[in-house]
């Protein structure tokens, strides 16, 4: 059967993140780079979508193409990890300081390749800045960086709260797309499984670290008024943070220690 029962993910999850631990810095950076760009790509897929129909729900439904792609490929997406890799050094199978090495090159790997396509996206778009008016996407790349920072920090603590919450949110789902994809063994079923998750945060609008790697500095190419400071302080440390809560204990561990026993955990070490 192509099913994979619950129980058998739990053991895969707990292979897959031995196995992302043991990934050299070079395989890290290179398949980081790649997911960075191809979420990057996504969310500008999905902006076209959204601004040709003025369907937030046609953005959400053609954004997931490109995390499947990540999933097939093997790529490497740091939010993913945050619910796998710190599970193998849980239950002592890798060093603490080897799980931070393993994140810091991931997160290291997807800011490059989200950054790259931005810099590609803005000189496709403006003729490397010779042309002054930007087109609709773009507009929409500005509106939602500046509301991504100094939205937040308008409504102060309030503000700063929310998109830590949405944050936690974002990540309950992209993980489980990454956790569900591991119950199919054919290529479709991977893509109906990874896909319908990514479709839900990205409908509801939470905040996804990765995808905030492009979209702010995309829209401060093409004019956002939001600083670098803003970027980091207002937006990508707090969503960062609430990733890794919503990753890490909304899914991998609620799904790992919900299918497997301690005696079975033991046995494996």
């Amino acid at each position: 059967m192509d099913y994979i029962s619950p129980k058998e993910v739990a053991d895969n999850m707990m292979t897959t993140a031995i196995n992302k631990s043991q990934l050299s810095i070079k395989d890290l950076l290179i398949r980081g780079a790649l997911s960075g760009a191809l979420l990057a790509i996504s969310v500008t897929l999905a902006l076209m979508a959204t601004t040709q129909t003025t369907l937030s729900l046609m953005g959400a439904f053609v954004f997931p193409v490109g995390f499947v792609i990540i999933v097939i490929l093997g790529l490497e997406l740091v939010t993913g990890s945050f619910a796998l890799v710190p599970l193998a050094w849980m239950e002592g199978h890798i060093s603490g300081s080897k799980m931070c090495q393993n994140l810091f090159w991931v997160f290291t790997g997807n800011l490059i390749g989200s950054l790259l396509f931005a810099l590609l996206f803005w000189a496709a778009s403006t003729e490397s800045g010779q042309l002054k008016d930007i087109g609709i996407i773009e507009k929409a790349m500005v509106n939602i960086s500046e509301k991504k920072t100094i939205g937040y920090a308008n409504h102060g603590i309030a503000g700063l709260s929310s998109a830590f919450v949405k944050a936690i949110l974002c990540n309950w789902m992209v993980c489980m797309g990454v956790i569900m994809s591991m119950t199919s063994k054919s290529t479709l079923g991977k893509i109906l499984a990874a896909g319908i998750p990514i479709f839900i945060f990205f409908a509801l609008g939470y905040e996804h670290a990765v995808v905030n790697m492009f979209i702010i500095p995309a829209g401060m190419m093409f004019g956002a008024k939001v600083t670098v400071g803003d970027w980091w302080l207002y937006n990508q440390l707090i969503v960062t943070a609430g990733n890794i809560v919503g990753g890490l204990l909304f899914t991998g561990m609620a799904i790992y220690y919900t299918h497997t026993t301690k005696e079975h955990r033991l046995s494996i070490k």
